[in-house]
This record gives C-alpha cells, sequence and structure tokens, in this order.
C-alpha cells in the first residue's frame, strides 16, 4: 500500500500515531500492545527519508522510537489538554448521575441529567476544582 502525504500530512500523521499509541498503551506498563508499538516505529522510521524529520526519531537497540525531541516538542500538551475536558466531562455526568440516585428513567429524568451536567460544568469552567470538597 502506498499513500502519498504532503510533508504537513505526514508531520500531522505522526502525531495521530504517536497520540493514539500513547492513548492504547501509556497505562498498561508491563501489558502493552506490541503490535501498536511496533506500528508506530514504523511510522516514525519513515522519518529517515525526509531530511527535515531527522529530529523526530531515533534508534535503541534496533528499534525506532519518537525522539526525546519530539515528544518535548508540545504533543504532551495535546494530550494533557484532551485529558483535562475528559476529566470534566466524566467528573460532572458522574456527579450528576450520583445526584439524581442513578442512571435516568425517562425522558425527563435524562433532561434533568443534562441540565445538572451543564451546572457542573459551569462550574468547572468558572472555578476548576477550587470548590470541590469530600466529606467522609
Amino acid at each position: 500500500m502506498t499513500i502519498d502525504l504532503s510533508d504537513k500530512e505526514f508531520r500531522r500523521l505522526l502525531d495521530l500515531v504517536y497520540i493514539g499509541n500513547w492513548i492504547l498503551n501509556s497505562t498498561r506498563g508491563d501489558d502493552r500492545i506490541a503490535d501498536y508499538d511496533e506500528l508506530e516505529g514504523k511510522i516514525f522510521a519513515q522519518c529517515a527519508k525526509n531530511r527535515r524529520f531527522h529530529s523526530l526519531f531515533e534508534i535503541a537497540e534496533g528499534e525506532v522510537y519518537p525522539s526525546q525531541a519530539y515528544e518535548e516538542g508540545g504533543i504532551h500538551e495535546a494530550i494533557m489538554d484532551y485529558e483535562d475536558v475528559v476529566f470534566y466531562d466524566i467528573l460532572a455526568q458522574e456527579l450528576a448521575l450520583r445526584d439524581m440516585g442513578g442512571d435516568p428513567r425517562n425522558e425527563r429524568e435524562y433532561a434533568l441529567l443534562e441540565d445538572r451536567i451543564g451546572e457542573y460544568m459551569s462550574e468547572f469552567e468558572e472555578n476548576g476544582l477550587d470548590n470541590v470538597t469530600f466529606n467522609k
């Protein structure tokens, strides 16, 4: 299979592959899904074919990896932005479900749940976690 990509498209593909592998494998410890690591290495190995991308990969023990320069170039900030949004979305939903005593049973309760999630999201957008407390 051959895919023709511009330099800009290839650079975006690197980001997509890295982010995808990060989501799939970063929390797995020794139980990583090797197929995704291997595919990431194969895609990053293509950097050797274009001088503009030489700084984005490195080889260690015969394996190709995203370079430290790549990893420190802003990709983790993008991942962290995503994680922040997901964190607040899940937290708002779980708090709203707790407040309502569980999953909605009808359209009216679903609408109330959506309103409650919106209230929590507004609070988080305005104050972050500053007003969140835990009671024992």
